[in-house]
């Protein structure tokens, strides 16, 4: 596939900070899922990020699926920030953790609860050390409840949410969306939200707090209007039969005469009435966009007008008409997107195409600070740029409390 030609925003010309979130310093034990979405959310705007990785886990760079033995630079949620491998489970490792914490506004794990405390760099401790620090916990379950020790991943919270149960066609399995409710949306962002709002609340009070971000909690609160609809007899238990989930035939997936597929958002009464004019259908169609009954007729003639013709020349047809129609494209196609191209959505970095930082900000850009990086890359510099001296680092070292990984020479920055 050729890669489009982007301008990469990158950090600045020194190496510094960019981002709105310049000048914060957040820990991050390293996990799966939300925490690493989180903290590169956290470094994109401009936090210096330092990821705490386990020494077993030296060399490798990590997946959601688990770590690997291979160079991973695709992982991209493990971007632009340093890390440092120390064992936790050695005295002087969480030793070494609680004195960064220290220094630190922030603290993010995603551990089950009560490992932390067991490893000794629980909240406690780090409020013993730091009383303004902000310890953000992302679970499935939360910190309580007769879940909260159970094993799970995206699937199972959505799962138990109840929304799952409502997606995907009338028959056959519910559909999968990725993982991107739980880990992501439900887990990533909510953590990110929590931490940023107890630093703001520990600016006036002078006090840290503990975040807990559970997936499954922010799962619930993405589908709020669901959960509303149902209880008020607006939303049926059977999926593909309501207006956001399939049902509505004007807004819904269609194939095209290739194989393609175009996908319908026409649900104000003026963009369904320029999908039927495009389609060539017959405009009193309008008329009953809204009775259910008339629904499978409906998408019967709209199915049967989209196979007439290929995705590429129904997305001419529908190129300048405020339709609400477009075609369903590839994770390649994406890529290549004129408008993706003209907002530089997706940035070069280590040789893979990447979304870029998000949300956008007038004033303070924020920036990819640098490529994921294997597990103990950054050890012994990164621990000096904490305070640490060079002959402490040596004796972490020598008693194995952390490992140096190979060095990695990608720049990224230090706020130190």
């Amino acid at each position: 596939m050729e890669r489009p030609s982007f301008e990469a925003e990158l950090t600045g010309e020194k190496g510094e900070a960019m981002g709105p979130l310049t000048g914060l310093k957040i820990i991050e034990l390293a996990g799966l899922g939300p925490g690493p979405w989180c903290g590169m959310l956290f470094s994109d705007l401009g936090a210096e990020v330092l990821r705490i990785d386990r020494p077993s886990d030296v060399g490798t760079v990590r997946t959601d699926l688990g770590a690997s033995n291979e160079r991973q630079p695709a992982f991209v949620n493990d971007r632009g920030r340093r890390s440092v491998a120390i064992d936790l489970k050695h005295p002087d490792g969480a030793a070494a953790v609680l004195r960064l914490a220290e220094q630190a506004d922030a603290l993010i794990e995603g551990n089950r609860p009560g490992v932390a405390e067991r490893l000794g760099v629980g909240p406690a401790e780090c409020f013993t050390r730091n009383p303004r620090l902000v310890y953000g916990r992302a679970t499935g379950w939360g910190q309580d409840g007769p879940l909260s020790d159970r094993a799970g991943h995206d699937l199972n919270y959505l799962a138990t949410s109840g929304l799952l149960a409502a997606m995907g066609p009338p028959e056959g399995a519910p559909a999968i969306p990725l993982n991107l409710l739980g880990d992501f949306a439900g887990g990533g962002l909510m953590l990110a939200m929590g931490v940023l709002s107890a630093l703001w609340e520990a600016r006036s009070s002078g006090h840290g707090q503990v975040v807990d971000a559970a997936m499954l909690d922010g799962i619930a609160l993405l589908g709020g209007i669901f959960y509303g609809q149902r209880q008020a007899g607006m939303l049926g238990l059977k999926r593909g039969t309501n207006a956001l989930d399939g049902g509505a035939p004007f807004y819904a997936v269609y194939e095209t005469s290739d194989a393609g597929w175009m996908a319908v958002g026409a649900i104000e009464a003026k963009f369904f009435s320029e999908l039927l004019d495009v389609l060539g259908l017959d405009p009193g169609l309008a008329a009953s966009q809204w009775d259910r009954g008339a629904w499978p007729e409906l998408r019967a003639r709209i199915e049967g007008a989209f196979k007439t013709r290929t995705r590429a020349e129904w997305e001419a047809r529908f190129a300048d008409r405020e339709a609400c129609t477009t075609p369903v494209l590839d994770l390649d196609e994406a890529l290549q997107h004129d408008h993706a191209r003209a907002r530089g959505s997706f940035v070069p970095l280590d040789g893979v195409l990447q979304p870029a930082p998000a949300p956008r900000f007038s004033r303070t850009p924020g920036a990819v600070q640098g490529p994921a990086v294997p597990a103990g890359a950054d050890t012994a510099r990164a621990l000096q740029d904490w305070g640490f001296a060079a002959r402490e680092v040596d004796a972490l070292r020598s008693s194995g409390a952390v490992v140096q990984g190979s060095v990695h020479t990608s720049p990224h920055h230090s706020n130190s």
